[in-house]
């Protein structure tokens, strides 16, 4: 039989320090001080634009770092290459419309990737890497580390980025 509750040995001093003791372990938060950003080189020649897009908004966002925090900058800086050789499935090349509009009334304007790639073709990949960031502060931020390039050179070589191969990368 107990004299008094069980449950009185829970609030006892011992008991608490041995609980702080055993968990010392703190959740460290990334800061812009702390983070380890690198260069990443992207080839796009030959990849799927969406499944491109996705892999390297990750890289941007840094969700492959352990370090990872959701309201930090803790991402890499990465150069698309060859972007004008990036592929669409199906007819998304005549299909797929890009919508924008002027701000006047009545100035709605769409274009086709097909348009868009005789035009500027590294809007493609931008576009829609923009379109798997985040839509506040961060996500513009994120996006001013992203470099797309329509052929294979580009201006970053100062920075020696180190090639990276999306097909190894999940």
């Amino acid at each position: 039989m107990y004299f008094c509750s069980p449950f009185v040995f829970w609030r006892t001093k011992t008991f608490n320090d041995q609980i702080v003791n055993t968990l010392s372990y703190k959740t460290l938060s990334a800061n812009a001080a702390t983070v380890d950003k690198q260069w990443l080189v992207v080839d796009a020649e030959g990849q799927q634009l969406g499944r491109l897009a996705s892999k390297v908004a990750k890289l941007l966002r840094g969700k492959h770092k352990v370090n990872f925090t959701p309201h930090v900058d803790c991402g890499d800086n990465v150069v698309v290459i060859n972007a004008a050789k990036v592929q669409l499935s199906g007819n998304k090349w005549t299909d797929k419309q890009y919508i924008r509009h002027t701000g006047y009334p009545g100035g709605q304007r769409s274009t086709t990737p097909t348009v868009l790639l005789e035009k500027n073709p590294n809007r493609i990949v931008e576009m829609s890497v923009r379109g798997m960031l985040p839509k506040n502060r961060l996500g513009r931020q994120l996006l001013k580390n992203l470099y797309v390039y329509e052929a294979e050179t580009h201006q970053q070589e100062a920075q020696q980025p180190k090639a990276f191969n999306l097909n190894e990368f999940k």
